[in-house]
């Protein structure tokens, strides 16, 4: 096989909500915690171990307010997308790096009358110009699918 993919499929609960950074040109981008755990019995002493796994989640756009609108903190929620490693100078002039799953789908999984989320309005309104379009426009419903198409094409060809 020449060919490759970088392609990420996460079930977990928010750590948070959704953190919006608005930009001038109309566009957003929100940021959240997803756990994952991983649970076994230890052979040797027969204790039960969980093993809890942080990722840092981006998401974009009308995707971003969605999540925003929805997504609560404690929820259930399926990602889907791509692994990002972002690298820059502190203040200090110290190189960090910071590894982002950015999300190009993703189902709410919390059943909305357990959510801590309560919508406002039952409709969630998409502009034309969005390259992106839900799959519903009734996201009260929490077990509701969003897919957003790629925004940037890494492809050499």
């Amino acid at each position: 096989m020449t060919g490759t993919l970088n392609k990420v499929m996460l079930i977990g609960h928010t750590g948070d909500d959704v953190k919006m950074h608005y930009f001038e040109g109309g566009g957003s981008i929100g940021r959240f915690p997803l756990a994952t755990n991983e649970s076994y019995t230890n052979r040797t002493t027969g204790e039960r171990v969980t093993n809890t796994e942080w990722h840092n989640v981006v998401v974009r756009n009308k995707a971003a307010e969605i999540c925003e609108k929805y997504l609560k903190k404690g929820d259930k929620v399926y990602i889907e997308g791509r692994i990002k490693t972002r690298k820059w100078q502190d203040d200090q002039g110290v190189e960090k790096y910071s590894t982002e799953i950015h999300c190009t789908e993703f189902t709410f999984l919390t059943p909305k009358n357990e959510s801590s989320a309560e919508p406002s309005g039952s409709n969630s309104q998409m502009s034309g110009s969005q390259p992106a379009k839900p799959k519903s426009d009734n996201f009260a419903n929490k077990n509701e699918s969003y897919s957003q198409e790629e925004e940037e094409d890494d492809l050499p060809f």
